[in-house]
């Protein structure tokens, strides 16, 4: 497994976002975390990218310990997330914010230019071209001049998902990538995320409440309610899952919604 997730908790007061949760993410997977908002899901990925520290548990990427990590940390070893609200550099060009997102930046060390010029150029002529690359698979490049500031909210999110693959990663957490996108550009995002797994080989975890995302693209999937792990399994299991139904759909809908599975979840 590439992530494995052991007795995670985190409280906040007397609330447990995270509640003595166990789970695995298997390395080369498409795992979509799902359950009504509210559920913690967003604390798990905070805590496993290094935006939160638990109160208890343990977390090991590639068999390395990262609980209690500081993100640049958690993102250089491999892993690497993006947010609900996409976070951008609105007044630098989206190109730019690609190139800041590299890793081994020339410039980080003082002198270098002067000692090694023909080293620095050559690495900024591959960083150069990686961030055309990624935003020719977002299909960007025709925008990368202008200020971030200025695109859409789903064109702002493909290039946060661009700049999260700048760093090579070996896994991407996707928090609601298809929340506030345009239909068209959700599936050139779900394009993007099958990409990511059969050509380049990321293993991706995502969070999603659409139901027909989720059951189209996920190999597993790990169903979370009120800072517990209620269901996890295939997506076909889960989608005719009792508890499952019960936790975006109420009691009262279970008897009308048994054998269909929720659609979406009627609180976010």
């Amino acid at each position: 497994m590439l992530l494995e997730v052991r007795r995670l908790t985190k409280r906040f007061g007397g609330v447990a976002a995270a509640d003595d949760l166990s789970f695995d993410v298997e390395e080369g997977s498409i795992t979509a975390l799902i359950g009504p908002n509210g559920a913690g899901k967003t604390t798990v990925f905070n805590l496993i990218s290094g935006f939160l520290r638990p109160d208890h548990g343990e977390i090991r990427f590639a068999k390395r310990r990262l609980e209690g990590r500081r993100g640049d940390i958690v993102a250089r070893s491999g892993l690497v997330r993006t947010f609900q609200t996409p976070r951008v550099l609105t007044r630098m060009s989206v190109l730019d914010n690609l190139l800041l997102a590299a890793q081994d930046q020339p410039g980080e060390r003082l002198g270098l230019g002067w000692i090694m010029p023909r080293r620095v150029a050559r690495r900024e002529r591959e960083i150069h071209a990686r961030a055309l690359e990624m935003l020719d698979l977002v299909r960007l490049r025709h925008v990368s001049d202008q200020y971030a500031g200025a695109l859409s909210g789903g064109q702002r999110k493909l290039v946060e998902f661009a700049r999260a693959l700048m760093v090579m990663p070996r896994m991407i957490l996707l928090d609601e990538p298809m929340a506030g996108v345009l239909p068209a550009l959700v599936l050139q995002l779900l394009d993007h995320v099958q990409d990511l797994r059969d050509h380049r080989g990321v293993t991706v975890f995502l969070i999603e409440h659409d139901m027909d995302v989720v059951m189209s693209v996920s190999d597993r999937v790990i169903v979370m309610d009120e800072g517990r792990l209620i269901a996890d399994g295939p997506p076909q299991a889960i989608q005719n899952d009792d508890r499952v139904i019960e936790a975006y759909l109420g009691p009262a809908a279970q008897s009308e919604s048994s054998g269909k599975g929720p659609r979406e979840t009627p609180r976010g």
